[in-house]
């Protein structure tokens, strides 16, 4: 009997607790997941709470996957890999398939030959395409160098300033249309800047920049490799002296530059220079429209135009090869097909198609 007793005595507060214990995991259930993001930013706190009076739970860092717990308007609390949870600011979140779409931006780039260099004048988003509607996936901060790799034209999307009685009257026929824009897809990591064509030997470098314009006062961006596309405007270009002031000269606006060989001055060896680009407004079909090449004249001490041509609506990339005596470049043109020239010390001239069809293959060359 006694031990019969001790059995109800027992066995009722034990009930008792259990219940209490699935009771409270009833009402409490572990937060659910609302799925997995990236960090999108170089590092992000997180915080114990929403409240102003707070404590940082954690630090996450651009590439990390967290899972995501709750959101309340522009913030998000997650939980990352280590079990740390805690609240950000939603804006830094990445989905994965931007992310996968990132990665693969970025991929593509690295296999791209450099056009053209310069660095971001302010705080520059960029994007997963052309386009201001399009996802944004990082922000550059001021002066951080880039590389550029390809330009494309996208219409602003942003809503115009409406127009009011008689000015609407008067307005250009085609004031209703969205205004075209210039974007670049540029690249941060400038070690992945000059991949050389299949079959062909990159043997002069595709574009040699001043030194230093301005200090990267975005040093944390600096370890990251990214790529993206940015809105032309936002990005300085950063083209060599001869290749700044002839083009400032001429009201050029730039769109690649190359350095094709090198020839002996009168302080040593002097670069020569391809340089494309166009004149007019923004937003045009053509990458470029004329192709100047400038050469080193020593006795005079100073660059001359020795090619010049200016009846194309060319594509870029322009591909940059061949041998120091005998530089060669190519492109599209989006009128005449693919056109290549070849330059001997100062003579530049087109090759024509029958011409490249009897000539030594270039990997015969190599040595």
């Amino acid at each position: 009997m006694p031990r019969a007793d001790w059995r109800v005595r027992w066995g009722i507060p034990v009930a008792v607790i259990v219940v209490l214990a699935l009771g409270y995991w009833w009402l409490h259930p572990k937060p659910r997941s609302l799925g997995t993001a990236y960090i999108s930013e170089k590092s992000v706190i997180l915080w114990t709470t929403t409240a102003e009076v707070r404590q940082p739970a954690a630090t996450a860092h651009y590439g990390d996957l967290v899972t995501i717990l709750a959101r309340q308007g522009p913030v998000a609390q997650v939980r990352n890999a280590a079990g740390v949870s805690g609240w950000m600011d939603a804006y830094g979140l990445m989905d994965p398939t931007l992310w996968q779409q990132a990665t693969a931006l970025l991929a593509k780039a690295r296999g791209m030959e450099v056009q053209a260099s310069g660095y971001a004048k302010t705080v520059t988003n960029l994007h997963i395409e052309p386009g201001r509607s399009s996802d944004r996936i990082y922000q550059f901060g001021r002066n951080v160098p880039v590389v550029i790799l390809a330009r494309a034209v996208a219409a602003d999307t942003e809503p115009a300033a409406a127009a009011g009685g008689a000015a609407s009257d008067t307005a250009a026929p085609d004031a209703s249309q969205p205004k075209l824009e210039d974007w670049l897809l540029v690249m941060r990591d400038s070690s992945a800047a000059e991949a050389p064509l299949a079959a062909e030997n990159t043997d002069v470098s595709a574009a040699a920049a001043n030194a230093a314009p301005a200090a990267d006062d975005a040093t944390a961006d600096a370890p990251l490799p990214m790529a993206g596309w940015v809105l032309a405007r936002f990005i300085e270009l950063n083209p060599p002296g001869p290749v700044r002031d002839n083009a400032q000269s001429s009201d050029l606006h730039l769109a690649a530059w190359f350095e094709l060989n090198r020839v002996p001055g009168g302080s040593g060896d002097v670069p020569q220079y391809l340089v494309a680009g166009s004149r007019g407004e923004e937003g045009q079909t053509c990458d470029f429209t004329l192709l100047r090449v400038y050469t080193w004249d020593d006795p005079r001490q100073r660059y001359e135009t020795a090619f010049l041509e200016s009846d194309l609506c060319g594509k870029l990339p322009i591909h940059v090869f061949g041998t120091a005596d005998a530089p060669e470049f190519k492109f599209a043109d989006q009128t005449s097909g693919e056109r290549d020239y070849v330059m001997h010390k100062t003579m530049v001239r087109r090759v024509l198609p029958n011409e490249q069809n009897a000539r030594t293959p270039r990997a015969a060359k190599k040595k």
